[in-house]
């Protein structure tokens, strides 16, 4: 069979990773790259870390507002379908790549695959809700990590074409933890002792859109006493400069990470304080306890046990208490899986390749 598969952003480089390797063995992949994540940092080293072939298309279309980013993909991304020919068209998560492929494919009525399927967080405010929605609805093919978003699916009518394959953000942490290990530096040349500060990711508007919350959020980092590590996004620099704020002595600030590093200095952190959807994921599956500054998530499975809390609001005390308190996460579950989900997905798309030739 022949894929077009469309990434463009951190979390599914990561996740494409996985799935290529396996996918790649039998059968034909283009692999187009929208611009979404574009700097060095964001994309190129992904690449070369998680030995993600070069991707055939780069559509370079980089930052902007939600409808011109996701209208210039679909505009690309559907003169390479017409080019290509594609059997099926596969796509990864809610960004704004996410959803121009799906449209994309689904106006020339070619089948979409949609990675990570069936995840809510029930706030239509989000925009990677919308996007997941949508995706998920011109999707013929629902690849769901958990059973919690199997059941989401289904309450909105969804059953066919839906598998429940496990996660496969918990492939590429398994098959890349001990290459961390083993080549990443990032703890001595920070100076960080195992288990001995936070890492920290900020860069959701909600929060970096309001120069209230980041000052609330930094005066946190410095009053929680603790070392903050804080690989920083390209626009949360930005506000932090616009906004003239000053960064507490007690954070690390560094430009954004490699995947083997960010996995290295999250294993080993003593918690995690997010905003982000993938990272409160990796930190279950790494067992670090996390603090997501947000009103929910789309991860619901991670608050059990405690393994992860919200904060709903970008309130200093709050923060500082929720990284100070003891945690004692218990009752920890595989409940994204114990690996494979790569080769579930390659599985039934072959046994999907099977039942259209019999047909």
């Amino acid at each position: 069979m022949k894929f077009v598969t469309i990434v463009g952003a951190r979390p599914q480089f990561i996740k494409c990773a996985a799935v290529s390797r396996v996918l790649r063995k039998k059968h034909t992949e283009i692999l187009v790259h929208t611009g979404q994540h574009y700097d060095y940092g964001m994309s190129e080293v992904f690449f070369k870390e998680l030995d993600i072939p070069t991707p055939d298309y780069n559509l370079g279309i980089g930052s902007g507002s939600h409808g011109h980013q996701t209208g210039a993909m679909l505009a690309a991304i559907e003169d390479i379908l017409i080019h290509e020919e594609p059997d099926m068209l596969l796509v990864y998560g809610d960004t704004n790549s996410t959803v121009a492929g799906a449209l994309a494919a689904a106006k020339l009525h070619i089948p979409v695959v949609h990675v990570e399927a069936g995840l809510r967080s029930f706030d239509r405010r989000m925009p990677e809700e919308i996007n997941r929605v949508i995706t998920d609805h011109l999707s013929g093919i629902l690849f769901c990590p958990t059973l919690t978003a199997v059941r989401n699916l289904k309450s909105e009518g969804i059953v066919d074409g839906v598998y429940h394959v496990g996660d496969v953000m918990t492939d590429a942490v398994l098959f890349n933890r001990q290459r961390a290990e083993k080549q990443s530096r990032i703890l001595d040349e920070a100076g960080l002792l195992p288990k001995n500060y936070v890492t920290a990711t900020i860069h959701r508007p909600s929060n970096t859109d309001s120069a209230d919350n980041m000052r609330a959020i930094l005066a946190a980092f410095g009053s929680c006493g603790k070392t903050v590590v804080f690989p920083i996004h390209p626009r949360t620099r930005k506000y932090l400069h616009e906004y003239n704020l000053t960064v507490p002595e007690s954070v690390i600030l560094t430009d954004p990470l490699g995947y083997l590093d960010m996995l290295q200095v999250m294993a080993n952190a003593e918690r995690i304080i997010t905003d982000s959807g993938g990272i409160q994921k990796e930190a279950y599956l790494l067992r670090v306890p996390c603090v997501t500054l947000r009103e929910n998530t789309e991860w619901i499975e991670t608050l059990d046990g405690g393994w992860n809390i919200l904060i709903h609001s970008a309130s200093t005390s709050e923060i500082t208490k929720a990284l100070t308190e003891p945690r004692h996460p218990d009752s920890w579950i595989p409940v994204f899986g114990e690996g494979g989900g790569a080769e579930n997905i390659v599985e039934c798309l072959e046994k999907q390749e099977k039942t259209s030739l019999s047909a």
